[in-house]
Order: structure tokens, then C-alpha cells, then sequence
């Protein structure tokens, strides 16, 4: 596929070529009229007396070929020199020409919810291609206010959220008696589950929204305490983890391997295994043992709020939708694959820390 780069040298050349063309061989032509003109043998002089005859003309006729044909010899040079300058030169002025767009380009490859802030300010005379980067900073400033704006109402909401919540479960954990202890039990479920829920929904919000600093961490230190943490039930948890940096936030990263070791426990066969693997190249990899997914249902592992051979009252699927967001604002895509005789094998493929 060619570049514009290339259809800019390449249409630099033929313009130039057309007009060389058209010049050597306007001049060639010419020339040759005029040298054909010129050396037509004269008209004979008459003989006179007492004077040797003259000698045959010159050979004028072969000496106007040599001369054409070292000209149009000479042009083809020409040509052929032309268009290897042409081309060098077309190229070099198109980079030249190019180069803000570039730069553009270069910017907003690199730009993600964390570093908004940055602009390409774009310096040099006003033309096209300033207004186009003039247009693209004006862009992102108002994608950076909308961003504040979103990441101060997650915040907002996430005390006032919370805080009614913990008012509430203290409440019922005070105030009933102990004689309402069905009804007690439920109050304090359903609040924990409410919790967890709003939990779950700032830290997918939080997750989609990028990370603010992020800092090295060693992931495999975050994957060895994470599991440890996990309540394993009956299901054997077997954990390798070599020694991985990676760019991030902590305590996202806690609740990615969180969650798919989780998944990965809660979603198995009773006296089933799961296996939790980080090699050094970043490659984060958790299977288990359990029921077998169907293929149709593939797309909807992600998807929020979509739970596959479970009930309401298991969770709200969210599970592995925060892990997804979370593996994306790390730059790490997350692949689900099934697993031989059942259950699941999800990676996440980290990039390395440079």
C-alpha cells in the first residue's frame, strides 16, 4: 500500500520528468531542424579556367547523425539523472511536508485517560495542517475537563454512597434485638450485597477511566497475596509466579487477580483445581476445572452484568467485567479460551516495563 509520503514523491517526480521531457525534447528537435537547414551542400560553383576542379563536399549528412544521436544520447542521461534526483528530492520535501502530520499522529497513539494533559502545540506558519493540530489540542481539552468532571463524580459518589450504607448496617446490627434474628440476618445480607455491588461499580468505573500515576509493581508479589487472601473452599489453588514488572496501580491489580482466582474457584466442580500462572513476559494466566462454557456464550464473559450457569443471588456479574477494564487501563487485552473437559482459561498479556 502506498504511503501519501510516496504518492507525493512519486507525483513530485512526474511532474518533473513531464516538464524535462517536453523541454529536451522540444530543444532536441529544434536543433535538429536547424542543423538540417544548415548543412545543405551549396550549389556547385562553375568551372574555371585554369583551376584544379574542387574536391567532393563534406560528408554533412553523416555529421548531422553523429550529432543528433549524441544529443538524444546525452538527454536520455539526463532523464535517467533527473529522475533519481527527483525522486530523492520529492521524497526528502514530502517527509519535510509531513512531518506535523507525524507528529499529530504520534500524540494520539501515546494519549490515554492518564496523560490528557499533554498537547501537540504545533508551531510555524497558520496553514492546514497547524489548524488541524489546533482543532485536535482544542479536542482533548474539552475530553480532559469531561474527565475531571467524571473521575470527581465517582468520587462524590462514592461517599455518598457508602456512606448511608455503613450508617444502615450499623443500624441493624445495633438496633434490632436479637429476637428478629431471621429477619436481622437477611437486613445485613442484603446490605453487604448492596456494598459490594456499589464496590464493584466504582472500581469498574475507576478502571475504565484509566489510571491517574501509575508506578512500577512487582505483579508477582500481588499475585502470591492475592490467592493467599482467597477463600479456596474445596478447590486446590496452585500458584507459579516469576518474578514480573509491570506499569499500574496496585490495588487494581490486586483486584484483577482477585477476581479471576475467584472466577476461577467459584465456578468449579466440587474437589476441583485452578492454576494461576505469571511468567516473566508478563503473561497472567488463570484456569480452572469447571462446567463447560459454550462457545456462543464466549462474548458475553466480559460483558457486565451477564452471568453464565449461575443465579442473582451468586453475584452480579461483574466479576469479570471489573478484571477486563482493569486489564485494559494497563494495556494488557484479555482472551478467554476453553479449557479441555471444562471450565475456563482467561490471559492477560502485560507489557513490559522499559
Amino acid at each position: 500500500m502506498r504511503t501519501i509520503r510516496t504518492r507525493l514523491a512519486l507525483t513530485y517526480t512526474g511532474l518533473v520528468l513531464l516538464t524535462a521531457v517536453v523541454l529536451l525534447a522540444s530543444v532536441n528537435l529544434s536543433l535538429h531542424h536547424r542543423l538540417s537547414v544548415g548543412a545543405r551542400p551549396p550549389a556547385p560553383d562553375a568551372p574555371v579556367p585554369g583551376r584544379p576542379p574542387a574536391g567532393p563536399p563534406p560528408p554533412a549528412p553523416r555529421l548531422l547523425e553523429e550529432v543528433v544521436t549524441y544529443q538524444w544520447e546525452v538527454t536520455g542521461v539526463a532523464i535517467v539523472a533527473m529522475t533519481l534526483v527527483s525522486l530523492a528530492v520529492g521524497w526528502f520535501f514530502a517527509g519535510r511536508m509531513l512531518r506535523p502530520v507525524h507528529r499529530i499522529t504520534a500524540t494520539a497513539r501515546r494519549l490515554s485517560l492518564s496523560n490528557l494533559h499533554e498537547r501537540i502545540s504545533l508551531t510555524g506558519p497558520r496553514d492546514e495542517l497547524r489548524e488541524l493540530a489546533d482543532t485536535f489540542d482544542e479536542m482533548l481539552a474539552r475530553l480532559e475537563r469531561s474527565v475531571e468532571g467524571q473521575r470527581r463524580f465517582i468520587a462524590t459518589a462514592s461517599h455518598e454512597l457508602r456512606t448511608p450504607l455503613a450508617v444502615q448496617r450499623a443500624a441493624i446490627e445495633i438496633g434490632l434485638p436479637d429476637d428478629v434474628g431471621p429477619v436481622k440476618d437477611k437486613l445485613l445480607a442484603a446490605n453487604r450485597r448492596s456494598e459490594r455491588l456499589i464496590d464493584a461499580l466504582l472500581t469498574l468505573a475507576q478502571a475504565e477511566h484509566g489510571i491517574e500515576a501509575p508506578e512500577e509493581v512487582e505483579l508477582s508479589e500481588v499475585v502470591r497475596l492475592a490467592v493467599a487472601e482467597l477463600d479456596h473452599g474445596d478447590v486446590t489453588v496452585t500458584v507459579t509466579a516469576e518474578p514480573c514488572a509491570v506499569l499500574g496501580d496496585r490495588t487494581l491489580l490486586h483486584r484483577l487477580v482477585t477476581n479471576l482466582a475467584g472466577n476461577a474457584v467459584r465456578h468449579n466442580v466440587p474437589g476441583g483445581t485452578a492454576r494461576v500462572t505469571l511468567t516473566g513476559d508478563g503473561v497472567l494466566r488463570v484456569a480452572n476445572t469447571g462446567p463447560h462454557v459454550p462457545p456462543e456464550r464466549f462474548g458475553d464473559l466480559f460483558a457486565p452484568f451477564r452471568r453464565i450457569g449461575t443465579t442473582r443471588t451468586q453475584g452480579a456479574g461483574l466479576g469479570l467485567s471489573i478484571a477486563a477494564a482493569i486489564a485494559r487501563a494497563h494495556g494488557a487485552p484479555m482472551e478467554a479460551r476453553p479449557n479441555p473437559g471444562g471450565g475456563l482459561e482467561l490471559l492477560a498479556r502485560f507489557p513490559a516495563v522499559s
